[in-house]
């Protein structure tokens, strides 16, 4: 069977599926609301035209709330009768109406910016309170107006920097690409873009993220109590959305800076109808080094599109895209480049008030390049995927909810292609083998309210994963790609004693799993509330990586018949409590995690240009667990926040027989990410009305590493002798960084209303160590000494931002 066949059978198996839900579930559901049809009170919230995500709908009389999704729609299966909607949403004043609800309709709701005029010295804005009534938890939500506010890095307010202020989430340092959740690596996060995949979530390993701020509507992570909907990762998901274009009015945002610069333009393509939303950024600090006799460089470029149609009140259409690269050259020895491209298509039907449809289709691709030209050769790799999803939302009665659909991933990995650039070269053409997979889910999730004081989301995820030909798979003996020898103590690559060749589509190993989820709230009263949550994830696709962060280096590999999927269970259980009217929050939260099939690798592990990484693998477990508490002050002049975690991540390879150590003679040990104090502090401070302050500490303790123990001499040559992998740890890492925006008095009435941010990273010059070596005293030889390697000092920046 080829390859298409094989993806259309899963589709068409998983569509078929799907599709018998709703057919089951209107038997459920007429028996639920046989005696009395209530209307439904649907809507959606915008600030004009663009969907405010996130935004909470509360139903005075009943004291029901709900939060709009990523289009900026709610909906409310309600009694007749008459009901005061109270909207609200951070950075925006509120609204309230009056609906007299005879049957079912549909209503739009506009909000307007607050203004943020001082009024007897407290500004009254829209809270980030702590969710009390519903069952969701362990998720960090920042909308992009609260992302704007906190202090610029580098001249840019940076998406991805934003989140790792707040409990639970860590990366590797300064300099470090990706980030880290629960313990969790960067490979084992789901990045989604407007639904579609992203692999690398960075620009200038790690400097800036891929996210452009003025094209970016919404984010929300989920570190745990991950819906149904979720799948193919271990850790975590980020959800990224980005804006609709204005349908009325042409408006423009952008930025100037000293590293960076930004553009963005949208307006409508038939009014009232259809919109377009073009964004664009470029950094060109490496121009100034072109002054000086630098000869090397490091840039990056991206653009984001996207194109919304209304075709009537039932149909929206919906294109978007994105494109980046990263360029750095070192003098004239190479040259590397690397990005992602994502396309993604989505309709969305409303088949009756009740019954909502969403199908996308996405293609994602990230590459690598590296040209060597000293020794005139150039390399190539990439991962590509093509997904197919459609989602149905489904309003059971006023206080049940179901959520179900199916999706369908086809994968081709590109691990990599050598080859000359000149005649001259040594180099001779080699291409790894590329590996293909298809990866197929299928869930139904529900959200219950029990009474005034319980609330649920429930639900399962069924997910398929089969790694198919073309290929040819090497052979070993036992089955075992890696030997342990006894003589010397060390694990070895095995040798191939063979080859056994699939056909195109032909089916190399298959896994499926059955992945249960479970969140419960126990609502106390309407400022507290209780809650626990349950999941299983299966990640069937690894990020192999044996650096702290990952780099443009790292290749992405389906599981097969030696490298297993990864399976992660994880609990966690929670206080939440609203204070003084919503002024104050607070959100505390302790989990537990427990990983099977951990990939580990053996000393001595080469990872780029392997054509059979299993041959540098070893299977092992993790586990995580850890305290989060986060303080929150939503009103007044003074906004901000106060994160802490305390927590532990740790994994363990054992031996395979008796006779084997494993990794760190089989002990558990702390992995590369793991961090037991990380504290951090977020203020804002509105001076007046032309000027704001904004400040962010980060405190942390230092990322473990292995030093040596010792040395020998070798052949003349000291060689160090490490002891226990990340038996150590780096230097705590901390920094302060402040910002301060000044906008023009009567800017607000302009058309044309700009901003000055003045930032500095790292106030005190923190040194703060990305890595330390050992190598011998030049002085004193037969001596070591440890080097310690800084990225920051002080950073200041100035950036003019404009709107029109």
């Amino acid at each position: 069977m080829n390859t298409n066949k094989k993806f259309t059978k899963y589709t068409l198996g998983l569509l078929l599926y799907a599709f018998t839900i709703p057919l089951h579930l209107q038997s459920v559901k007429a028996k639920v609301i046989e005696e009395q049809a209530q209307p439904t009170l649907k809507g959606k919230v915008t600030d004009q035209n663009t969907p405010l995500i996130g935004a909470t709908i509360l139903i005075q009389e009943l004291n029901k709330a709900e939060m709009t999704d990523e289009n900026g729609e709610f909906s409310f299966n309600l009694p007749t009768g008459n009901y005061t909607l109270i909207v609200s949403y951070l950075g925006y004043a509120s609204s309230t109406s009056k609906i007299d609800l005879k049957a079912s309709q549909s209503i739009n709701i506009k909000l307007k910016q607050d203004s943020s005029q001082l009024n007897e010295l407290v500004i009254v804005k829209n809270t980030t309170k702590a969710d009390i009534r519903t069952p969701e938890m362990s998720v960090n939500k920042l909308s992009i107006e609260e992302v704007k506010k906190m202090p610029a890095v580098l001249g840019e307010v940076d998406v991805l920097k934003s989140i790792l202020s707040l409990p639970g989430v860590t990366n590797a340092g300064e300099g470090a690409s990706g980030f880290n959740v629960r313990g969790g690596s960067a490979g084992q996060n789901l990045i989604l873009l407007d639904d579609a995949n992203v692999f690398s979530s960075s620009h200038l390993f790690g400097f800036f993220s891929i996210f452009n701020s003025d094209a970016i509507n919404d984010l929300k992570l989920y570190k745990g109590g991950i819906p149904a909907r979720f799948g193919g990762r271990a850790s975590s998901v980020l959800e990224v959305f980005q804006k609709n274009g204005n349908t009325n009015e042409y408006h423009g945002t952008g930025g100037v800076g000293i590293i960076s610069s930004r553009l963005m333009a949208e307006g409508p393509i038939q009014k009232g109808k259809s919109s377009f939303l073009v964004a664009g950024r470029a950094s060109y600090a490496h121009l100034f080094l072109k002054l000086t006799d630098n000869n090397s460089s490091a840039y990056f470029y991206d653009l984001n599109t996207k194109l919304n149609f209304e075709l009537d009140n039932k149909n929206k259409i919906t294109f978007s895209g994105y494109f980046g690269r990263d360029v750095f050259k070192f003098a004239n020895l190479f040259e590397n480049n690397f990005g992602n491209t994502v396309l993604n298509t989505q309709w969305h039907h409303l088949f009756k008030d009740d019954l909502s449809s969403k199908l996308t289709l996405t293609y994602s691709d990230y590459m690598y390049g590296f040209d060597m030209d000293l020794l005139k050769f150039k390399w190539d790799s990439s991962i590509k995927n093509y997904q197919l999803k459609y989602d149905f939302t489904q309003d059971i009665n006023t206080n049940l909810q179901l959520k179900y659909g199916i999706s369908a991933l086809y994968y081709d990995f590109s691990p990599g292609t050598m080859k000359p650039t000149r005649s001259d070269s040594s180099i001779i053409y080699r291409k790894l083998d590329s590996k293909y997979a298809f990866e197929g889910g299928a869930y139904l999730e529900a959200e219950q309210s029990i009474g005034q004081h319980f609330s649920l989301n429930y639900g399962a995820r069924f997910s398929t994963f089969s790694n198919i030909g073309k290929q040819d798979v090497n052979l070993y003996q036992n089955n075992q790609p890696v030997r342990y020898d006894s003589n010397l103590g060390l694990y070895k690559m095995a040798d191939v004693i063979g080859k056994e060749s699939y056909s195109k589509g032909k089916s190399i190993q298959n896994y499926n799993n059955f992945e249960p989820r479970l969140g419960l709230a126990y609502i106390l009263n309407d400022d507290q509330s209780i809650k626990a949550s349950y999941n299983r994830m299966a990640q069937y696709i690894h990020l192999m990586s044996n650096t702290a962060a990952p780099t443009p280096l790292d290749i992405w590999t389906p599981s097969s018949q030696y490298i297993k999927p990864e399976i992660v269970d994880q609990v966690a259980l929670g206080y939440f409590q609203n204070f003084k009217e919503g002024k104050y929050s607070l959100e505390t939260e302790v989990f537990y995690k427990k990983g099977k099939n951990r990939i580990d690798y053996i000393d001595g592990a080469q990872l780029i240009g392997n054509d059979a990484i299993e041959r540098v693998v070893l299977v092992g477990e993790s586990r995580a667990y850890g305290l989060e508490l986060l303080v929150r002050k939503n009103l007044g002049r003074l906004t901000g926040w106060m994160s802490y975690t305390l927590s532990k991540s740790e994994q363990r390879t054992p031996g395979r027989t008796a006779e084997e150590p494993g990794i760190n003679n089989g002990e558990w040990y702390r992995t590369a990410y793991d961090k037991t104090h990380d504290f951090s502090v977020t203020a804002m401070y509105e001076l007046n009305p032309k000027w704001s302050l904004s400040a962010s500490f980060t405190l942390q303790s230092g990322r473990p590493t292995s030093y040596p123990e010792g040395r020998y001499d070798y052949l003349g040559q000291s060689v160090p002798n490490f002891g226990k992998r990340n038996a150590y740890s780096l230097p705590s890492y901390h920094h302060l960084d402040v910002s301060a925006n000044y906008s023009p008095k009567g800017n607000a009435r302009k058309k044309w209303q700009s901003e000055w941010v003045f930032g500095i990273y790292n106030l005190y010059g923190r040194a703060n160590a990305a890595s330390i070596s050992f190598r011998e005293n030049e002085d004193h030889r037969g001596q070591n000494e440890a080097v310690k390697m800084s990225i920051f000092g002080i950073v200041p920046s100035v950036t003019y931002n404009f709107k029109f």
